[in-house]
C-alpha cells in the first residue's frame, strides 16, 4: 500500500468506518511509514481539540446548510472491493473473456475448408465441396468446416459441419447423427467439448 491509497483509509479510520482487514493493512502501512502515521497523529490532535471545545448554540438548520453545501463523497466502489477481495475469480473471469473473444474472432477470420477423420480414401474434394460418392463407405466421423458435404454414399458415423451445409442423396446412408453449426456460440460450444473430451481422455 502507498500514501496516496492511505490517506483515504486514514480518514475511514478516523469516521470509525474501517473494517478490520483494511484496518490490517492500514495498521501495516502506518508501521513503515513515518508520514503517515504523523498525519494520522496530526488529525487525532485536531479532533481531540474539536471535541474539547465547548458546545455553542447554533441557529436551526445550520447543520443541515452546511452539510448539504459540501461536496459529495465519492461513494467506495463495491465492484472494485468485490475484484480486490476475490482475485482468483476476478483472474478466471478475464481469462475466459479473452478466450472466448479470441475464438470469436477464430469464428470470424476462419474460411479455408478443413476436412477432419478417421477413414477419409474414399472422399472426393472439389473446390469447397467435400464428396461421398455412391458405392463408397466411410468407417467412422467426419467434420467438415467452412464447406459443402454431399454424401451419396455411406457414412459409418457423425457428421458435422462447420458454417456450410449437407446434401444427402436418396443413396446416402448416415448411421450416426448430423450436427450443423452455423452460429458462433454453437461453434464455441462445439470446441469446448471437443477441449473437454480430449483432457478427460489424456487423464
Amino acid at each position: 500500500m502507498d500514501c496516496k491509497e492511505a490517506l483515504p483509509l486514514i480518514h475511514e479510520y478516523m469516521d470509525g468506518g474501517l473494517d478490520r482487514s483494511e484496518a490490517a493493512r492500514l495498521n501495516d502501512h502506518l508501521e513503515v511509514c513515518p508520514a503517515c502515521k504523523m498525519r494520522l497523529k496530526q488529525l487525532e490532535r485536531v479532533e481531540a481539540l474539536v471535541q474539547s471545545w465547548p458546545r455553542v448554540e447554533t441557529s436551526p438548520g445550520l447543520t443541515e446548510r452546511i452539510m448539504s453545501a459540501l461536496p459529495r463523497v465519492k461513494q467506495r466502489s463495491l465492484w472494485r472491493h468485490w475484484i480486490r477481495n476475490h482475485p482468483a475469480i476476478s483472474v478466471a473471469a478475464v481469462f475466459v473473456l479473452v478466450m472466448t473473444g479470441s475464438l470469436m474472432s477464430m469464428w470470424n477470420e476462419n474460411s479455408e475448408l478443413m476436412v477432419k477423420g478417421n477413414d477419409l480414401q474414399s472422399i472426393v474434394i472439389q473446390g469447397n465441396t467435400v464428396y461421398v460418392p455412391a458405392g463408397k463407405t466411410v468407417a467412422g466421423n467426419i467434420m467438415v468446416e467452412n464447406g459443402k458435404l454431399q454424401v451419396d454414399g455411406d457414412i459409418e458415423g457423425n457428421i458435422v459441419v462447420i458454417q456450410g451445409s449437407v446434401i444427402l442423396a436418396s443413396t446416402a446412408h448416415i448411421s450416426g447423427q448430423i450436427t450443423q453449426i452455423d452460429e458462433a456460440f454453437s461453434w464455441l460450444w462445439f470446441k469446448m467439448n471437443g477441449l473437454a473430451s480430449k483432457i478427460s481422455e489424456s487423464k
